[in-house]
C-alpha cells in the first residue's frame, strides 16, 4: 500500500523519530486515492534497528517485496516471515544473516506462487534421486542438470528443503537447511528472483557489491 507522510522532513514533525526502517508500526491513513495520506504511526516495540551489512540485507528483503508482490494484495503470512527475518538481521550473529535472506527468498517465492514443489522434477513430476542433482530453471521449474554442476543440489539436499519450507515447518527448520546449502542455493534463486523481478541484478545487492569493493 502506498502512502504519503506529509510534512514529514520539517524539524516538528512527530512522524520523524517513528517512520524508521524495519521497524513494526501501527499506523492510521485516509483518502481513497491510489496513494493515501498517512494520518497517524505509533512504534509498537520490539528490536533495535539493524545496523551496518544487516541493515543492507533489510532494505533487500524490502526491494524484493516492493517488486513482486501486487499493491493492495495482503500477505499476513509472509508479514509474520518479514518480522521473522527482521528479527535475525537485528539481533542474530552476522553469520546467521545468509540463511535468514535464502530463507526468505524462498518463503517469498512460495506464498506468491512462483516457487515449485521441490520434491519432484517439475515437468516430469518423477520423484526425485537422492544422489542426483537438481536445478531451478525460471521457465522450467526443477530439472536434472549434470553431476557436475557445481551449483546445483542433490535430489536429498532440495527434499530437505521442501520438508524445511512446509506451512507447519518452524521457521527456524528453513534456517538450518538453508545454512546447510548456502552457497549453492544463493544461485539457485537469485536465478529465479532475477527472472522474475525482470532484472540482471537488483538495485539493492549491487550496493553490496559496490561497498565490498571499497
Amino acid at each position: 500500500m502506498a502512502l504519503v507522510a506529509k510534512g514529514v522532513k520539517r524539524p516538528s514533525s512527530s512522524f520523524r523519530p517513528i517512520l524508521l526502517p524495519l521497524q513494526l508500526l501501527s499506523i492510521a491513513f485516509g483518502g481513497d486515492a491510489e496513494v493515501r495520506t498517512l494520518k497517524g504511526a505509533e512504534w509498537m516495540g520490539g528490536h533495535v534497528m539493524p545496523c551496518g551489512d544487516a541493515l543492507l540485507s533489510g532494505y533487500y528483503l524490502n526491494e524484493l517485496l516492493m517488486t513482486l508482490l501486487a499493491r493492495d494484495d495482503p500477505h499476513p503470512r509472509l508479514f509474520d516471515i518479514y518480522a521473522s527475518v527482521v528479527e535475525v538481521l537485528a539481533s542474530a550473529p552476522g553469520e546467521a544473516v545468509q540463511p535468514a535472506l535464502r530463507a526468505f527468498e524462498l518463503l517469498l517465492l512460495r506464498e506468491i506462487g512462483l516457487l515449485p514443489m521441490l520434491d519432484a522434477q517439475t515437468m516430469t513430476l518423477m520423484e526425485l534421486d537422492a544422489n542426483e542433482r537438481y536445478g531451478l530453471v525460471p521457465e522450467g521449474g526443477l530439472q536434472q542438470v549434470g553431476l557436475d554442476d557445481p551449483s546445483s543440489l542433490t535430489g536429498a539436499q532440495w527434499l530437505v528443503i521442501q520438508e524445511s519450507i512446509a506451512p507447519t515447518a518452524p521457521f527456524t527448520a528453513t534456517l538450518r537447511a538453508c545454512a546447510e546449502v548456502l552457497p549453492e542455493l544463493k544461485v539457485q534463486l537469485r536465478g529465479l528472483l532475477n527472472y522474475h523481478c525482470g532484472v540482471g541484478t537488483l538495485r539493492t545487492r549491487q550496493m553490496m557489491i559496490d561497498l565490498q569493493t571499497l
